[in-house]
């Protein structure tokens, strides 16, 4: 049996309705198979008094850290999807891929669409695939690496991932769009969920969460020109 993970220090925003949490790279936040270590295992702890563990409001890869969304009961969870769901959610990430980028800024719009395969599964660019948006921002560079901010508009599963690759920029250590020029870099991916912005309440500003640079990813941000936290 898997050792509870305490979450509590991790949590960026607490309030009556839902959590953000600074989710660690490597957890993942559903079951892939039987026996396998994932968040749903570990959200007891972040109960605080109500009768029932918070959900996810929407989903992160295993292999991507930071802010991840919780809702902590029904009527949360279905205003939170409604969210996601029509856009109204603004999420920031933070990768640092292979190549530069051409210019300064850009918005990549190809549809997406799922490959099953005997060994599992990946995400392709497919014309009849799902309509998918990414804008994207350069922050840093070296000769080699870039620093870039992504906003997905749409919230496929990889799209970031496949997004970059499709433009000649796999994110380092990425094993499955990136195998064999991003992860001569790093092992572990180099993407993270850097920021969220949940307009929950109509009337009031938006509640922003910031999550800190993972330990793995410090040392190519900061030879992109990366300052530091603060």
């Amino acid at each position: 049996m898997t050792d509870p993970i305490d979450l509590a220090p991790r949590l960026l925003h607490r309030d009556a309705m839902m959590l953000i949490l600074d989710k660690p790279a490597g957890l993942a936040v559903h079951a892939a198979g039987k026996g396998d270590d994932h968040l749903g295992l570990h959200l007891e702890s972040l109960r605080f008094g109500l009768p029932r563990a918070p959900e996810l409001a929407h989903r992160l890869d295993r292999d991507t850290s930071g802010c991840l969304v919780l809702g902590r009961h029904r009527q949360a969870l279905k205003r939170l999807g409604e969210m996601f769901a029509e856009g109204a959610v603004e999420k920031t990430y933070w990768a640092v891929v292979v190549g530069t980028p051409p210019g300064e800024a850009g918005v990549i719009e190809t549809p997406l669409s799922k490959i099953e395969a005997k060994h599992g599964w990946r995400m392709k660019v497919d014309p009849r695939g799902q309509p998918s948006v990414t804008e994207w921002r350069l922050l840093g560079r070296t000769e080699r690496l870039s620093w870039l901010e992504c906003k997905p508009r749409t919230g496929r599963t990889h799209q970031i991932r496949v997004h970059l690759a499709s433009i000649g920029l796999p994110i380092v250590g990425d094993h499955v769009y990136g195998l064999g020029t991003a992860t001569l870099v790093a092992d572990r991916l180099h993407l993270h969920a850097r920021s969220v912005s949940v307009p929950f309440k109509p009337r009031k500003p938006p509640i922003v969460a910031t999550a800190p640079v993972p330990p793995h990813m410090v040392e190519c941000l900061t030879a992109c020109g990366w300052p530091g936290e603060g």
